[in-house]
């Protein structure tokens, strides 16, 4: 029903000119390069901030009555360093130039070493650790870091010093955390494995006067325990399993033999003797004369002077020719004169030519080398004063010796 005077709402007709909805389209303002917002540091590409420590992002940006105390007993101070948080034991060698030697026969053992390991092979059991043995000196723990280098691979580094420790069971357990710290890196696709330098010093036992010290223990059965089930290896007191990738590990050491023996059998370890030949060691004493301009033919001549060396007596030997040009040095500005000089000198650091190395000079000093060498197996003045007991006289131990020949 309608009412008189009202017009039927369906019966209206519309506008004709309707007016036009104008759209405007308003340009975005962007801050000025110069222009700091409250939380620009969170921005992206400005937090310095580390992942674990997001509690102390907020200092300073909201009421100090909900920051705690200022010190370093406020709740929004991060308790540990970023340092703290990252590895210490991961090691690079960019710092290793070009142009050193590096053995055939080594690359070729380390390589197929660790192919062998992140590979699947049917039926085939590999061992985990590859031992690297020989004398001293020859150069072991260079060309792994040479080889590592060639590979790719930014190692895990152990030292022996680190498989003793005051507390019992911690070298074990830094031993079952730097693994799992390879592995990570493994996970995250990056070639990795695990170093240990001088594993016989550090878990060997040197004859019978050695303590064999619960440690010892703990680190060979580790290892053992590690090599036999390199994909679950678990921290102390954590029983899960939990599949983790397989690490190669490699180590170094002069005598395999003072391990414990389960811990080198084939299965579980492949040992590499490591006797360097003719053709590594003048190879090498190349790579340490390469600076100096010494010919092949003259390396070719000291390699075969001295046949008996190891190779760290050729690098010994290139740094004793620098002797002449450091006395020089010292002569020029007094023996007064030297902490001035050396120590936080405005001068910057001490720039000399190089010397000269002829064939003649480095006979010369490799010859005062194994005098000196010769000395320490000669004069075995612990003889003298544990076992003889000999006292200052005419016949004692501090008689020179330009007396003693009379």
């Amino acid at each position: 029903m309608q009412l008189a005077g009202q017009k039927s709402i369906a019966g209206q007709r519309p506008c004709a000119a309707r007016t036009a909805v104008k759209q405007v389209r308003v340009a975005p303002v962007q801050a000025s390069k110069s222009q700091k917002g409250r939380w620009s540091a969170m921005d992206a590409g400005n937090d310095q901030s580390d992942d674990q420590q997001d509690i102390a992002r907020g200092r300073g940006m909201v009421d100090e009555l909900f920051q705690g105390w200022g010190g370093t007993a406020g709740t929004a101070n991060a308790i540990m360093n970023s340092s703290d948080y990252l590895s210490q034991a991961a090691k690079t060698f960019n710092n290793i130039e070009d142009g050193f030697y590096i053995s055939p026969a080594f690359l070729d053992k380390i390589t197929i070493h660790v192919a062998k390991n992140f590979m699947d092979l049917p039926k085939i059991k590999v061992p985990l650790i590859l031992g690297i043995w020989g004398g001293k000196g020859q150069g072991k723990t260079f060309q792994c870091a040479l080889a590592f280098k060639k590979l790719g691979i930014s190692p895990i580094v152990m030292s022996a010093g680190e498989l003793e420790s005051g507390n019992a069971g911690e070298p074990a357990k830094l031993l079952r955390q730097r693994y799992r710290e390879a592995s990570d890196q493994i996970k995250k696709g990056k070639m990795c494995a695990l170093f240990i330098n001088d594993l016989d010093a550090g878990a060997g036992r040197m004859g019978e006067s050695t303590q064999y010290t619960v440690n010892n223990q703990m680190v060979n059965a580790t290892l053992m325990n590690i090599a036999d089930n390199p994909t679950n290896v678990q921290l102390p007191g954590v029983y899960k399993n939990e599949e983790i990738p397989r690490v190669p590990i490699i180590c170094t050491g002069n005598d395999f033999s003072t391990l414990y023996a389960p811990l080198i059998r084939d299965g579980r370890m492949e040992k590499y003797y490591w006797n360097p030949t003719r053709e590594d060691r003048v190879g090498v004493c190349m790579g340490i004369f390469q600076e100096d301009k010494v010919a092949r033919g003259e390396v070719e001549v000291l390699v075969d002077t001295f046949p008996g060396q190891s190779i760290d007596f050729f690098g010994a030997l290139r740094a004793r020719v620098y002797d002449d040009k450091v006395r020089e040095f010292i002569s020029g500005i007094g023996v007064e004169n030297i902490g001035k000089r050396l120590i936080n000198s405005r001068e910057g650091k001490v720039n000399f030519e190089k010397p000269a190395m002829p064939l003649d000079i480095l006979i010369k000093y490799g010859k005062q080398l194994v005098d000196e060498q010769d000395n320490v197996k000669r004069v075995q003045l612990a003889d003298a004063y544990l076992a003889g007991a000999e006292l200052a006289g005419s016949g004692g131990s501090s008689m020179p010796e330009a007396y003693a020949a009379q």
